[in-house]
């Protein structure tokens, strides 16, 4: 399946740092679960690749190199979220 690149709908700089470092204390794997589409808060994005939910988590996984543009995510379509 082709799917559009993840991008962010929020700059970086409104990312709360917080929450990035309780996030950071999680294992790769633990975030990657709670991305699932299945799970409360999973990935959500537009058909475009624009991030609804999981911002955060997405950021941590890129800094550890993870493939985040592979991950199963929930598509929404503009104005339905």
């Amino acid at each position: 399946m082709n799917r559009s690149p993840l991008k962010p709908l929020h700059s970086e700089s409104s990312l709360s740092q917080p929450k990035l470092d309780a996030f950071r204390r999680l294992s790769t794997e633990q975030l990657v679960a709670s991305l699932r589409p299945s799970e409360p808060g999973g990935l959500k994005a537009r058909p475009d690749g624009t991030i609804l939910d999981g911002h955060h988590r997405i950021f941590v996984l890129r800094e550890r190199g993870v493939d985040i543009d592979s991950l199963p995510r929930e598509l929404q379509e503009k104005g339905s979220e």
